[in-house]
């Protein structure tokens, strides 16, 4: 296991857990003691969780995963889900892209795709985004033309929210919207772990004309603290094929249309 993934793992472990211990975590990774110590000596430093004598402790941060954790985590199935949402994507769309590994994905690749390139001074793409990442990425871009919400970021997450992301939003229409969310329930609906963001990517939802949520597996089927739209304000769900057939079935009688990639 690579250390990214050790890191992303004993984050997971403290978030399921609430404390680790050193030893026994060791064993569970198969992995050497020294090597844990190490591992939570530097989240430690970065306040993702707190040392105790032999072991760890879960903090709040520790709930929510800074970006760079989440991104290696379900690689394959998010890379897949990515290109089939991209996919989507016609020439001359305004879209819209929250925060997220996955959404960022699907700014990769719509990036690369070169029958959106625009004609003349006229972009191809308009991008209307609330993340910082996504932003950078995409800005280099002659065919992409950008827009930022504004806002207070999120070390986190890298998304903008507040009053004045609100006020940019609130101005503008969206063709398409790719959705990421940190759970997605057939009944409750999607949800976010942040009050903010949850409060932003519900504007986004408003101002869209379609919205597709971009979920792995792993997210289906879960709730989190905050609400970000209800079930039957999604068009689309792009998920992978290892999702819970259960779960998948649940959003299809919801009216909602699933892709599995």
């Amino acid at each position: 296991m690579a250390r990214h993934e050790r890191l992303s793992t004993l984050l997971d472990m403290l978030g399921q857990r609430e404390k680790i211990d050193v030893e026994d975590v060791a064993e569970e990774l198969d992995v050497s003691a020294a090597t844990i110590r190490r591992d939570l000596d530097h989240l430690a430093e970065q306040q993702l969780l707190t040392r105790t004598r032999g072991g760890a402790v879960a903090n709040d941060l520790a709930y929510d995963l800074p970006l760079r954790y989440k991104t290696a985590r379900h690689v394959p199935e998010k890379q897949r889900i990515s290109a089939a949402a991209a996919a989507l994507v016609e020439r001359g769309m305004a879209v819209g892209l929250n925060g997220g590994t996955t959404t960022a994905g699907v700014a990769r690749a719509l990036a690369i795709r070169s029958d959106l390139s625009g004609r003349g001074d006229a972009s191809g793409l308009t991008v209307v985004t609330n993340a910082l990442n996504i932003a950078h990425e995409l800005a280099v871009r002659p065919n992409v033309k950008i827009v930022v919400t504004g806002g207070v970021a999120r070390p986190q997450s890298f998304e903008l929210s507040g009053p004045l992301a609100t006020r940019v939003l609130s101005e503008l229409t969206i063709d398409l919207l790719f959705l990421g969310v940190d759970a997605f329930d057939p009944e409750a609906g999607a949800f976010a772990h942040h009050e903010g963001e949850a409060s932003i990517n519900r504007l986004m939802v408003e101002r869209a004309e379609r919205v597709v949520a971009v979920a792995d597996g792993s997210k289906l089927g879960r709730r989190a603290f905050a609400r970000i739209c209800q079930v039957g304000e999604v068009d689309v769900l792009v998920t992978d094929v290892d999702a819970d057939p259960a779960a998948v079935k649940a959003f299809e009688a919801a009216g909602i249309e699933v892709r599995a990639v």
